[in-house]
């Protein structure tokens, strides 16, 4: 939940600058934020009364830690637009400025707009968090899903929450409210993995566990878990091999060492060089 999040431009802009626009949010999205807010910054002073290049333009600066100039720029353009997203963007350069309360204000005016917004539950729900009102979080996205109940990132986040809150069961059933409306979500498949691993209903983890890596294969992380889901299980050899796998990412070889040490059928190495040995498959 601590991320700042991309909000997408809605569609529909009967504009020549649309292809310009495009190339801003794939910069930004590339993580390429100096770009974004040089080609918004084109657009904008073509046609100062672009929304779209206004968000663009501040989610770019606020990227660039800019948030001040982010709330200046959005301030101006949610003037002469009612769009929610341009007002959501604002409330969250002003978060990111320290003006907290003024953007929750904002936020929560957004969120009684009809129709429902989904983007501005999500926000308020981040910047609750972020304040230590998780529960007043909790309670937003229960909120937005009661007026969106197929937005599948208001589950996630929900998910996220809850197991923060250490509410294995609603976590575990917001995540899988989650998967059935979006299979294919790697993420989302991966933290039910988890819940159910947590929860010790390890057959049932090793099966979401195979689908997430389906999705995702280079997923280093996710297949140590699965590495010691298996190894509770009792299936040492499985479970070795697919730490073993993990272990070729370099940054994961602590975490692969002490997951074999923790495990009731795991290995307990005295010499990191016996443990490097063993899962370089050189004993």
């Amino acid at each position: 939940m601590e991320k700042h999040p991309l909000f997408a431009v809605e569609q529909g802009r009967p504009h020549p600058s649309d292809q310009a626009l495009d190339r801003a949010m794939f910069a930004l999205r590339m993580q390429r934020p100096e770009e974004a807010e040089q080609i918004a910054a084109g657009i904008l002073k073509a046609s100062r009364r672009n929304v779209h290049a206004a968000v663009i333009h501040g989610q770019a600066l606020i990227a660039q830690n800019r948030a001040e100039e982010a709330a200046v720029s959005l301030e101006k353009a949610a003037r002469r637009t009612d769009d929610p997203t341009a007002a959501t963007v604002l409330a969250s350069a002003l978060a990111a400025a320290g003006r907290v309360e003024e953007a929750l204000l904002r936020l929560r005016k957004i969120i009684g707009r009809r129709p429902a917004f989904p983007p501005a539950f999500r926000e308020l729900a981040r910047l609750l968090d972020l304040a230590g009102r998780t529960s007043e979080a909790i309670a937003t996205l229960e909120a937005g899903l009661a007026l969106a109940p197929d937005l599948v990132d208001l589950r996630a986040d929900l998910g996220i929450l809850r197991m923060k809150s250490h509410d294995r069961a609603g976590a575990r059933a917001a995540f899988a409210q989650a998967r059935e409306l979006a299979p294919g979500r790697h993420d989302i498949c991966a933290a039910l993995a988890r819940v159910l691993l947590a929860d010790g209903d390890l057959t049932a983890a090793a099966d979401v566990f195979r689908q997430a890596l389906a999705l995702q294969p280079g997923d280093a992380a996710l297949r140590a878990d699965f590495g010691r889901c298996l190894l509770e299980m009792g299936e040492r050899d499985a479970g070795e091999d697919a730490l073993r796998v993990a272990a070729n990412e370099p940054l994961m070889f602590s975490r692969i060492i002490m997951t074999l040490a923790a495990s009731s059928h795991g290995r307990f190495f005295m010499r990191p060089s016996r443990a490097e040995k063993f899962l370089r498959g050189r004993m």
